[in-house]
This record gives structure tokens, C-alpha cells and sequence, in this order.
């Protein structure tokens, strides 16, 4: 597995910048949580970078994530990848009994927050903190379309405090924030 392969096919399939731009965020936020965890670092973000490869072909479940997941395996990709994407899918029912399935269920939606709230600040990514992201996780109105809940339940199923995984999530996407277009 390389990522320059696992790129390819994010772009084959998914042609809008904002879920290419997801997907970055979702990577880096990997990427932190396995180098933080001495995980496979190479593994955890392309599990990452590909969780939302197939949702524009197939936006709704079950085909995303079950008939990106058959690619997945077509390709060659493991087992524990294929599983966590399925799992980062509530409605699968797939458990999430691996810390990669946990933590990318954990990471998704918050790196979609995180976006919005900083798409809505002057300095962008530069000094967002925890307490500016919980604060606009109280206000329903706010990227109303992100599941307050499943952030909820994915702090929980990690198994970590709240303001560490914001914390940790806002310094990964600061790592790329010129790539997300957020420098």
C-alpha cells in the first residue's frame, strides 16, 4: 500500500474539492492518533484519507460505505482498513472493536466541525483551541448537519476527554491547514 495509490483512488472517485479536502483532514487526524499511539502511521491515515472514497458515487447506505469497501478489498487493502471504514458507518452495525475503527469514527465528524469553525474565524486554523470548539458544539445552529452526537459517542467509545481530542484533531488539521485552504 502506498499513499500516493491510495490518492489516486480517492481522486477517481471523488471529484468535489471539499470531500477531497475532508478526506485530508480525516488523514492527518489519523495520522496524529497513530503516531500519538505507536500505530502504523501509513496505514491509519490511508484508512483515513479513504473512509468517504466512495460516497459520491454512492452516497447512500448501504452502498457507502459497503460497495467502497468491496473495491477496497478488490484492491488489495486489509481487512482491519475495510472493517473500520464499514464501522465508521453507524448504520452498518459494524462494531468498531479496533482503536483504528475507533478512532477514525471518533475523528470524522469532529474534523468536519472543526472545518466549519474555523472557516468562520479570522486566523482560520492559526489559534483555534478547544474551548472556541465546544463552545459552537452547543450551538445546534451552527454545521447543523454535523452529529453532535456521534462526536459525542466517539470521545466516549475512545475513551479520552474531550478537550485532548480537540486538541489533538485542531493540531493535525494545522499541520495541512494550507492544503485545506485554512492557513
Amino acid at each position: 500500500m502506498q499513499r500516493q495509490d491510495a490518492l489516486a483512488l480517492l481522486h477517481d472517485y471523488t471529484k468535489t474539492d471539499s470531500l477531497r479536502k475532508h478526506a485530508l483532514a480525516v488523514e492527518a487526524a489519523l495520522r496524529a492518533y497513530a503516531a500519538k499511539r505507536g500505530e502504523d502511521v501509513e496505514l491509519w491515515g490511508m484508512t483515513g484519507l479513504l473512509h468517504d472514497f466512495d460516497y459520491e458515487m454512492f452516497p447512500a447506505y448501504p452502498d457507502h460505505p459497503t460497495k467502497g469497501s468491496a473495491i477496497l478489498e478488490e484492491k488489495g487493502y486489509p481487512l482491519v482498513m475495510r472493517t473500520a471504514i464499514l464501522g465508521h458507518v453507524p448504520a452498518t452495525n459494524v462494531a468498531r472493536d479496533t482503536d483504528l475503527a475507533r478512532v477514525l469514527f471518533a475523528c470524522d465528524e469532529l474534523c468536519g466541525f472543526i472545518v466549519a469553525c474555523a472557516m468562520v474565524r479570522p486566523n482560520k486554523l492559526a489559534d483555534l483551541g478547544a474551548s472556541s470548539v465546544k463552545k459552537k458544539l452547543k450551538d445546534k445552529a451552527f454545521a447543523r448537519a454535523v452529529s453532535r452526537e456521534e462526536i459525542a459517542k466517539g470521545v466516549e467509545e475512545l475513551g479520552v476527554n474531550m478537550d485532548e481530542h480537540i486538541a489533538v484533531v485542531v493540531a493535525a488539521l494545522q499541520s495541512i491547514a494550507g492544503d485545506l485552504g485554512l492557513a
